[in-house]
């Protein structure tokens, strides 16, 4: 049976009172809507839709996957919210798992900031399950996830925490909490009681993503995304979080330092900044390995004649993929250190011509051949490369074979970049691509079809799609 979910009114009235940063945070997400998104935005927004759903099904039938989902349905008894390729389970529990999904194979959007890099589409599971608790329509839905990627992408422009040692889930959990507030039709007072309990409970390590990475690299935004959901539930329900949670005595700004951001200012365009991944890579990597594809591609080249190979690139990636501060990336034995090792991913595809889902296989990470060259691989930063960052992603690629003949390719972007944005035919080849093992033909145009006119249907159409999707490939 469907119930539409109706959000608690808070049960005692704030006492009038100077603003508070998070109340402003709040005030801007409650007046949010879809008119305050341009056109290029709008229609951005929608391919990372496709994309996010995209990736998701892509891996639905992994095996980390498989054992949460059998987690969260003992869990929860099979009431809630939908779960991709069917399934249904509480909305905290189903915002956990569909974000997982999306985020476990390592494919999905990003925002470059100067100190930070986060993937906003990790949003997409929480405002999901929360829209369609909330029985929301899509226009609701696309405006709760442009509020997420506004508030995601802005906290990490003026408040790093990257380099004081802490994870870029720490700004996303405000995202979250808002943005599935804003999903629920909670009002401004609740918006900032969520937004407040989530971002001050959620404050993370960055050594998920250094050193020996293990499962919880792809799992920690789902958490954030779980985390988001239930206390939006809880601040419905009169629940209230720190007011002062930015500026307060050891609040967020104690940790971040101090900041401006005037969110009476804020629009819904921050979309339009993010890019999408062309290669199943991390994200710093995506311009070096098209020159890896550029050079297979010049006359002579022999990948098994390799002798060495030197790329320059720019200190964040070589910080956390080529070696540097965030440990090093030569011993691979596992996806998730393989799809952060720049060393790796630039010999499988030397050797491949491509980084898709199938290079994950457990016995090609360890194969001979990719190992050996691995270790051939050496990355320097370049200080012009550095500076011209974020707004280009440079590398320069040298493959020097056996016999002396050298092959070279440079870039400072991709498609799907923000000077080469992916427009929705190349979101629909993507979105064909990791689909088509699970989903037929006529249910991926379906889910596509649907997507492109979000706004004008209620989100459990999709969801009634979403669940359609087999677990397994065909």
């Amino acid at each position: 049976m469907t119930t539409t979910f109706t959000p608690r009114t808070a049960q005692t009235a704030t006492a009038e009172a100077t603003q508070t940063e998070v109340q402003s945070l709040a005030e801007f997400v409650d007046r949010a809507s879809l008119d305050m998104l341009s056109e290029q935005a709008l229609g951005q927004l929608k391919i990372r839709v496709l994309d996010t759903i995209g990736v998701a099904i892509g891996a639905l039938d992994a095996p980390p996957l498989q054992e949460i989902r059998a987690l969260i349905e003992d869990l929860d008894a099979g009431h809630g919210a939908t779960l991709i390729g069917g399934g249904h389970a509480s909305p905290d529990h189903a915002a956990f798992f569909n974000s997982a999904l999306s985020r476990y194979l390592d494919f999905m959007d990003a925002y470059l900031a100067k100190g930070e890099t986060n993937h906003p589409s990790d949003n997409m599971g929480a405002v999901l399950a929360a829209a369609e608790h909330a029985d929301a329509s899509g226009e609701d839905f696309l405006t709760a996830f442009a509020v997420a990627y506004q508030i995601h992408a802005r906290l990490s422009d003026v408040a790093p925490v990257r380099d004081l040692g802490f994870d870029h889930t720490t700004q996303g959990a405000f995202a979250a909490g808002a943005a599935s507030a804003k999903a629920l039709g909670l009002n401004a007072e609740q918006i900032a009681n969520a937004a407040a309990m989530a971002g001050t409970a959620n404050v993370a390590l960055r050594v998920t993503r250094t050193g020996d990475l293990s499962h919880w690299k792809g799992l920690a935004y789902p958490h954030v995304s779980k985390e988001g959901v239930f206390d939006a539930l809880l601040a419905a329900h009169g629940i209230t979080g720190p007011a002062e949670v930015f500026e307060g005595n050891k609040g967020f700004k104690a940790l971040a330092g101090d900041f401006d951001l005037d969110w009476s200012r804020e629009d819904l365009e921050k979309v339009t900044g993010t890019i999408i991944k062309k290669h199943n890579a991390e994200i710093h990597s995506q311009s070096a390995l098209d020159a890896a594809q550029e050079i297979r591609r010049q006359e002579g080249f022999r990948a098994d004649a390799i002798a060495s190979v030197e790329l320059k690139t720019f200190d964040v990636a070589y910080s956390i993929i080529g070696g540097g501060e965030e440990g090093d990336k030569r011993t691979i034995r596992t996806k998730e250190e393989a799809d952060h090792s720049l060393p790796w991913m630039v010999a499988v595809v030397l050797l491949d011509g491509e980084l898709n889902p199938a290079q994950y296989e457990p016995e090609r990470i360890v194969d001979d051949d990719v190992q050996d060259l691995m270790h051939k691989v050496t990355i320097t930063p370049s200080q012009e490369f550095s500076d011209r960052f974020p707004e280009h992603m440079c590398a320069d690629l040298v493959v020097t074979l056996g016999d002396g003949t050298t092959f070279r390719a440079s870039t400072d972007d991709y498609e799907g970049f923000t000077t080469n944005p992916l427009d929705w035919e190349g979101a629909r080849r993507k979105f064909d691509a990791l689909t088509s093992p699970f989903a037929e033909a006529a249910l991926r145009d379906e889910i596509a079809d649907l997507v492109h006119d979000l706004e004008n249907h209620p989100i459990r159409e999709l969801t009634r799609l979403l669940a359609q999707v087999p677990q397994t490939r065909s």
